[in-house]
């Protein structure tokens, strides 16, 4: 029975090629369309009514700045830039969205307008402190995976 021999090389190729291909190329090159990966991006820069409150260097894992708010209130609506090595901001496909984690959402919770926005605002909850990740997400809103993650942020909720 030699002629039914296993494929299992074959098989296993192929679905190494597939898993390869998952993010690749999704058909002619579009000089509008900017790589489908966010190569590029080495940073993050969280902006607040035209200022700069928090950046993260992906370089050294860092972040200079914090958030705060109140408990019981909520700031302004939060802009979230991916940068790269010169904290410039990378212009990303519409394949692209943010997802945000706060590891304590009784203490605060980040609110966007638009699910996978770039943006959003900062609810304060209970007064405390917790810690918030931004992570570049590739693909389905929901269902894409991470292309770039911070080290998590402090969010300080506290009475002013």
């Amino acid at each position: 029975m030699r002629h039914f021999q296993p494929k299992l090389p074959l098989v296993v190729l192929t679905a190494g090629l597939l898993v390869l291909a998952a993010c690749g190329d999704d058909g002619p090159m579009d000089p509008m369309d900017d790589d489908d990966h966010a190569g590029e991006v080495e940073g993050v820069t969280l902006t607040l009514s035209g200022q700069v409150i928090a950046s993260y260097d992906g370089h050294d894992g860092a972040w200079d700045g914090e958030l705060e708010v109140e408990p019981g209130e909520e700031t302004a609506h939060i802009t979230v830039q991916f940068t790269d090595h010169d904290g410039v901001a990378v212009a990303l496909g519409n394949d692209f969205y943010l997802q945000v984690d706060v590891a304590n959402e009784s203490i605060a919770e980040f609110e966007q307008d638009t699910p996978g926005e770039f943006g959003g605002h900062l609810h304060g909850g209970a007064e405390g402190d917790t810690e918030i990740t931004f992570s570049l997400m590739h693909g389905a809103v929901g269902s894409g995976h991470a292309d770039f993650v911070t080290a998590p942020l402090h969010v300080h909720v506290h009475e002013h």
